[in-house]
């Protein structure tokens, strides 16, 4: 299709998308190894276990209105590379004193790359904001997400093989240079350009002051604000106790997570396949109202399932639906954000989800010795359906004079 075409012709999506490429190789390599890594050292301790998500989101509560209060005012290009660059070093100096001190610092590869990526998630946004035409960022959305689809797929195939065939060292030396190659593809972005909103000279504090006033007034940005934390206290109850749904729910070794994973991503091609066909047609917010609802289910059926193949069924659903709930919550942001406002809101919004998951993670190891994995992953679907039930005013909601639309023309 013509705009199809036209979007994969455009230099800073390609850039985009080629960067994601090299980051899903070196994080899913990184995330497997550490797993299996810390499973083995510790012979399957459900805190330790839980400790590596904690690990992974945690900074994200901490610094993402941070991160995206000072995506607003850097130049989206340069704050990418060097954060991709930083985080190469960084995995590189865990890999050294792994050589020569204590294992537990696999939990820093983590931790120093989750920092780091909040000061780039939300630039990458603008990127988006600032050269994708409005009527594009949806089906853009919808690529952005196969890749992560795709890599559901193959990621773990591949961060197992890499830790079961090389071991710890080498998987960590492949994240650094995985995060080393998405710079270099990001160094081939067009040269950043000023923007109309940096025209104005604030204050760090006074700009984060106007993003908190800015989502509070407007309805859609709130009410999305409440179903992340619903979302997000579900997840972070399932997401650090996955593995113990297959070693213990369903009997089998702790290798066989990875076909978990596989089912989900598979899912997840076919469903951001389908919302790319549907960009043009489909509202983002009932996007998101169909796929938490599915997902709720697809949650509570893999709690009380002993059956490996109703378990890898509810998972397909979980996986098909996500890209609904992905692609309808960044478009929606995308199009009710104002540009100057993109790295802000995302900063606000994702704490809120990430902080939830974060507080349910935390406990999750502990409820695990307390509950059966059945109560935890119901209590997850409820969770789900609450979250659904912040975003249904918005069902219907009609496409407004979008915010984006005057910065848009202002630069052309």
């Amino acid at each position: 299709m013509p705009q199809s075409a036209n979007l994969f012709r455009n230099r800073v999506f390609q850039a985009i998308i080629i960067s994601g490429l090299f980051l899903q190789i070196g994080i899913w390599v990184r995330n497997f190894a550490v797993l299996l890594f810390v499973m083995e050292h510790t012979n399957g301790d459900p805190f330790a276990i839980s400790m590596i998500s904690v690990a992974e989101f945690a900074p994200i509560f901490i610094f993402s209105f941070i991160g995206g209060t000072f995506a607003d005012r850097w130049s989206p290009k340069r704050t990418m590379v060097w954060c991709d660059i930083l985080s190469a070093f960084s995995v590189f100096a865990v890999l050294v004193t792994l050589l020569f001190g204590t294992w537990k610092v696999v939990f820093f590869a983590t931790l120093i790359s989750a920092i780091l990526s909040q000061f780039s998630q939300p630039s990458g946004m603008k990127l988006f904001k600032m050269h994708l035409p409005e009527q594009q960022m949806q089906a853009g959305m919808s690529v952005y997400q196969t890749v992560f689809a795709v890599f559901m797929v193959l990621g773990p195939i591949l961060g197992t093989f890499a830790f079961q065939s090389f071991g710890i060292h080498v998987s960590i030396t492949i994240t650094g240079i995985a995060f080393l190659l998405s710079a270099a593809a990001l160094a081939c972005l067009p040269k950043d350009r000023k923007m109309e909103e940096e025209t104005s000279k604030t204050t760090l504090l006074q700009e984060m002051k106007s993003g908190i006033k800015y989502v509070l007034r407007k309805k859609e940005l709130s009410l999305l604000g409440f179903c992340f934390m619903a979302a997000g206290l579900g997840l972070g109850f399932i997401q650090p106790l996955s593995i113990f749904l297959v070693t213990e729910q369903l009997g089998l070794p702790k290798e066989n997570l990875q076909w978990l994973f596989m089912v989900n991503g598979i899912g997840m091609i076919i469903g951001g396949a389908g919302v790319m066909v549907l960009a043009k047609t489909a509202a983002p917010q009932r996007l998101l109202v169909f796929g938490m609802l599915v997902n709720a289910l697809g949650i509570a059926v893999m709690g009380l399932s002993t059956n490996l193949w109703l378990t890898l069924t509810a998972e397909f659903f979980n996986g098909l639906m996500l890209p609904c709930i992905q692609i309808g919550i960044n478009t929606m942001i995308l199009q009710r954000t104002e540009g100057a406002f993109i790295g802000r809101v995302n900063g606000i919004l994702s704490p809120l989800f990430t902080g939830s998951m974060v507080l349910t993670m935390s406990i999750a190891g502990v409820l695990k010795e307390q509950l059966s994995l059945a109560i935890i992953f119901e209590s997850a679907a409820a969770m789900f359906i609450v979250g659904m039930i912040f975003i249904l005013p918005l069902y219907n909601m009609k496409a407004e004079a979008k915010p984006g639309v005057p910065s848009s023309e202002d630069e052309r």
